[in-house]
C-alpha cells in the first residue's frame, strides 16, 4: 500500500520529523494565543487547579487552610468551615467536586479552613493544651484573611463551622459579604444534652454522638453505606484526642444572643445576606428554624431541602449548588449563571421565613415574572425592586392566611424556598 501511494520508509521518517518540529513550533508560539484570545476560559480553568496549603499562625495556634484557585481583585473568596467529626475534605469534597460547582469556582477562589487539629495527618496536641473556644476560633479568621490579603469573604459553614462564621460576621460585619449556613444552631447547648453526653462517657459515646449530630434518624436506619463511611472516618481518620477537644469546645459554646431587628431598634443581628439551609429530616431542623426567627427577614433565606438528611452538601450537592448560585446572584455576582432546579413554595403564615429577594441593595436573576436587571461584575452596580411589588407570604406557622392577615401587614413579607 505504501509503495502504491509513493511512500518510502525514508520519506515517511523525514516527514514525521518535520511534522514533529512543526508541532513543537506551534505549541510554543500558540500557547499565549490560546489562553488570551482563542480560549478565554482556559486561564480560569487553570487557576481553579491551583491548590496551596497554608498554616496560619494565630494566638490560638496554627490554622490549617487550603486555598483552591487564585483570589480575584475586588471579589470575595468563599471561605468554608466544617462541622465536628469532619475536616474540610470529608465535609466539602462532594459539593466542590460536583460538576455544577465548577461554574462558581470560575468566579471565586475557595479557602477551606480546618479547625485546629482536625486536618488529615494532624499531630496530637500536647497534654494540657487548651483548645480554643468557639469565640476564639472566630477571632482567628481576621488573621486568616490578612494572611491571604483578603478584604472580605462569603462564608459557608455547617454545624460548628456555621456557628463560628456567624460569630465572625457579628463581630466583623465588614469582612463578610454573605453567609451560607447549614444546620446553624445559635443557642448554647441545653443542660440535658450536656448531662447525657457526660453520663454515657466519651470513649463509647463519641462516634455514636457524632453520627446522631451529623445525620437524621431516617438516614441512620436506612443508609448504612453512608453512615458506615463516616463512622469509619471518625474512628480511623480523625485524631481522636484532638477531635474530643473540638467537640468539647462546640458543646461549650455561648448563645449568639441575636435578635430580629424591629424599626428603630439597635439589636445584635447579622448585617449580611444569609442563606440558612437544612434537610427536612435533619436533626437540626428546629434549631435552624429558630435561628431564622432571630434574623432580619429582608436579608435571610430559609431553604428546606426535601428528601434530605443532615448533610445536604453530601446528599444533594446539585440542588445546594443551585441554591448557592441564586444566593450569589442576589449579591450582584455571576449574572449569567443558569438556573433550573429550584422551585419556590409559597404558603400563608404569620411567622417570618425569608426570601432571596428582600429589601437588599443588590441585583437579581430572572425568576418567575419578576423583572431584574444586571450590570457587569466589575462595577456590580445593583438594581432592585421593592418588596411591595412582589406577592410574598410566610411558612413555618399556621397556614390560615385569613387568621394571620393582620400580622402579615406588619411583618416584612418573605418566602420559604424548597427544592
Amino acid at each position: 500500500m505504501r509503495q502504491e501511494l509513493g511512500w518510502t520508509e525514508g520519506k515517511e521518517e523525514e516527514l514525521g520529523l518535520n511534522k514533529l518540529f512543526e508541532m513543537d513550533d506551534i505549541r510554543v508560539e500558540a500557547k499565549p494565543l490560546l489562553v488570551d484570545r482563542e480560549l478565554p476560559g482556559l486561564r480560569e480553568a487553570v487557576q481553579q487547579l491551583v491548590v496551596k496549603e497554608h498554616d496560619v499562625d494565630t494566638p490560638q495556634g496554627r490554622i490549617h487552610c487550603t486555598m483552591k484557585g487564585v483570589p480575584k481583585a475586588e471579589r470575595p473568596v468563599i471561605l468554608t468551615i466544617h462541622d465536628i467529626g469532619l475536616n474540610h475534605k470529608t465535609c466539602w469534597d462532594s459539593l466542590f467536586s460536583h460538576e455544577d460547582m465548577s461554574e462558581i469556582m470560575q468566579h471565586f477562589a475557595v479557602c477551606h479552613v480546618d479547625a485546629p487539629g482536625q486536618q488529615e495527618g494532624a499531630n496530637t496536641f500536647s497534654t494540657g493544651y487548651e483548645y480554643p473556644s468557639m469565640d476564639q476560633l472566630s477571632e482567628t479568621l481576621p488573621l486568616v484573611l490578612k494572611h491571604f490579603g483578603l478584604k472580605s469573604v462569603i462564608g459557608m459553614g455547617i454545624g460548628a463551622g456555621a456557628y463560628i462564621l456567624t460569630r465572625f460576621a457579628l463581630d466583623y460585619p465588614n469582612m463578610v459579604e454573605g453567609l451560607l449556613l447549614i444546620n446553624i444552631n445559635p443557642c448554647a447547648e441545653g443542660w440535658m444534652d450536656w448531662a447525657a453526653h457526660k453520663i454515657s462517657g466519651w470513649t463509647h459515646a463519641m462516634p455514636d454522638m457524632l453520627i446522631s449530630h451529623l445525620f437524621g434518624k431516617e438516614e441512620i436506619h436506612h443508609n448504612q453505606d453512608l453512615i458506615g463511611t463516616y463512622r469509619h472516618h471518625i474512628l480511623n481518620d480523625m485524631n481522636q484526642f484532638n477531635l474530643q477537644l473540638f467537640v468539647k469546645s462546640y458543646e461549650s459554646r455561648r448563645d449568639l444572643e441575636i435578635e430580629r431587628p424591629v424599626p428603630g431598634s439597635n439589636v445584635r443581628t447579622l448585617k449580611c445576606p444569609s442563606l440558612l439551609v437544612v434537610g427536612d429530616s435533619s436533626p437540626a431542623v428546629e434549631a435552624v428554624v429558630e435561628c431564622n426567627t432571630k434574623l432580619d427577614p429582608t436579608k435571610t433565606t430559609l431553604l428546606k431541602m426535601a428528601d434530605c438528611g443532615g448533610m445536604p452538601q453530601v446528599d444533594q450537592p446539585g440542588k445546594l449548588t443551585e441554591a448557592f448560585k441564586y444566593f450569589i446572584q442576589g449579591m450582584g455576582y455571576m449574572p449569567s449563571a443558569s438556573m433550573t432546579r429550584l422551585v419556590r413554595s409559597r404558603t400563608a403564615s404569620g411567622s417570618s421565613v425569608t426570601s432571596f429577594d428582600g429589601n437588599r441593595s443588590r441585583s437579581h436573576t430572572s425568576e418567575g415574572n419578576r423583572s431584574r436587571s444586571h450590570t457587569n461584575e466589575g462595577s456590580r452596580s445593583r438594581s432592585h425592586t421593592t418588596e411591595n411589588q412582589h406577592a410574598r407570604s410566610h411558612t413555618e406557622g399556621s397556614t390560615d392566611g385569613t387568621a394571620n392577615s393582620n400580622v402579615d401587614q406588619a411583618v416584612p413579607k418573605s418566602t420559604e424556598v424548597s427544592c
